[in-house]
């Protein structure tokens, strides 16, 4: 099988170059090359979003893409963050301090299960970073929070309290809701 040469920042950390067979999805990459399990396989066809890490574009915008139907060579050279990659840690590794996004998702509850809860993480943290550079309008919170993470998928129904903890994140954040609101 013929190889391929990756090397991309993840979390922070450079990784690479590493030779990987070439139709590797970057799924697989992470959680067999690099034990980054805290990305989820769930439907496989990139349908849940439950695979979604953040990938930083070459203009500096974090946008988030599926991992089980992505091959790991469109990573290649690009600045990657994994559900790993949001809390705060010391020189040992040890976690100091959660994400806000985090933080809102154990204050509300957001999960059941827990397994779609990565892709959540990641795309509302996303979303936080584009609200910091274009507030949105109080009476647009729900919207752009559905316009966010609407096409997630979790089957044990917690929508409600992602939507929560996320909605909670956006208004107690100063400057992502528009002046006056």
């Amino acid at each position: 099988m013929a190889g391929l040469s990756v090397s991309m920042e993840i979390n922070g950390r450079a990784v690479g170059p590493m030779e990987v067979p070439e139709y590797t999805s970057m799924l697989d990459f992470l959680q067999e090359y690099l034990n980054l399990t805290g990305t989820k396989l769930g439907c496989g066809i990139g349908v849940c979003r439950a695979c979604e890490v953040i990938v930083e574009g070459d203009d500096g915008e974090l946008r988030t893409l599926r991992t089980c139907i992505n091959n790991v060579g469109r990573f290649n050279g690009k600045k990657i963050t994994t559900v790993e990659g949001h809390a705060q840690r010391n020189a040992d590794g040890d976690i100091e301090s959660l994400s806000p996004v985090q933080e809102a998702f154990l204050r509300h509850f957001s999960f059941q299960c827990g397994w779609c809860t990565p892709g959540f993480v990641n795309a509302a943290t996303v979303l936080i970073e584009q609200l910091k550079k274009s507030p949105v309008a109080k009476d647009e919170v729900e919207a752009t929070i559905d316009g966010a993470l609407g096409k997630h998928i979790c089957r044990c129904t917690g929508y409600v309290r992602y939507f929560h903890a996320v909605r909670d994140v956006i208004e107690s954040t100063p400057g992502l809701l528009k002046e006056g609101d």
